[in-house]
């Protein structure tokens, strides 16, 4: 068992701020969980940062299970919390349980389902399955087109009631903690202390209990980024150098140099053995003519 379990996240509220970032493949995870990193997130945010889709409605199961399998090979401390993509549990409680048990089986620690006291059913029967689940409320991706767009939450009185009664509802339901995405910061803070689950924000200002930013995002490796997000590095500028000088070397004949390749030190045995293996082929060679 890895050292940082769900029951140590949810000890973590009010004592300690948790880290959470996302991780696709084996060497991002293997960073993020050098750095102590809390809880290691496979994303479904993937469907955007690694293959390129405009949002997170085409991601499948497969995909969820082929990348949780690779991040869980490469931690050992921290959490491995894995996705549900969209679709994998809207039909049915049971469709939702087989799904999430897949993840479970791909090496995951625990499921994050989007939505809150809708699935309240779904997220008590998991927990009871042995399942530990986060939920998420706030701007939830799988539901932009319902949302009209990814855009700030929290604004009106019937968005600050839905956003409490879904923390509540997954709290009551056996969450070990809740996404509070781009949610205006006081009310972040009202949820927060509302509840005693710990709450993990993303473009919800200070007051919650955790953190939670996408691993290409912070390390700046796209030009452009969501407007709550810090870049802590600038990858995109010293990848894409590393590049340009490669090519450069390569094509001014300047790579490899010495030091990155071996020869053969007695030239003489390499003229012996260069004019036998020579013989021999064009002897094959003949045989087979004939």
């Amino acid at each position: 068992m890895r050292e940082i379990t769900p029951k140590k996240i949810m000890e973590m509220k009010g004592k300690e701020k948790i880290t959470m970032v996302t991780a696709y493949d084996y060497p991002s995870a293997l960073l993020a969980d050098k750095a102590k990193i809390d809880i290691i997130f496979v994303g479904d945010s993937l469907g955007m940062v690694v293959y390129g889709e405009q949002n997170t409605l085409n991601v499948t199961m497969e995909q969820m299970v082929y990348h949780t399998r690779a991040v869980a090979k490469a931690v050992k401390r921290g959490l491995v919390l894995a996705d549900m993509p969209f679709m994998s549990y809207e039909v049915s409680v049971e469709e939702g349980m087989r799904n999430a048990a897949r993840l479970i089986q791909a090496g995951a620690d625990a499921v994050k389902i989007e939505g809150g006291y809708d699935h309240r059913k779904l997220v008590k029967k998991l927990v009871r399955a042995g399942i530990p689940v986060m939920g998420h409320t706030g701007l939830t991706p799988q539901r932009y087109l319902r949302l009209g767009g990814y855009h700030i939450t929290g604004e009106t009185e019937e968005e600050i009631e839905e956003i409490l009664r879904d923390a509540k509802a997954l709290e009551k339901a056996g969450a070990f903690a809740v996404v509070l995405e781009f949610v205006l910061a006081d009310v972040a803070k009202l949820v927060t202390e509302e509840v005693k689950i710990p709450t993990i924000g993303i473009g919800s200002g200070p007051y919650v209990d955790g953190q939670v930013l996408v691993w290409h995002d912070l390390l700046g490796v796209y030009e452009h980024v969501p407007p709550f997000v810090k870049k802590y590095a600038d990858l995109r500028g010293i990848i894409q150098l590393a590049l340009e000088n490669y090519r450069e070397e390569v094509k001014e004949g300047k790579f490899p140099s010495g030091e990155y390749y071996w020869e053969f030190l007695d030239k003489d045995d390499f003229e012996k053995k260069r004019r036998k293996v020579i013989e021999r082929l064009l002897g094959e060679r003949f045989d087979e003519e004939v």
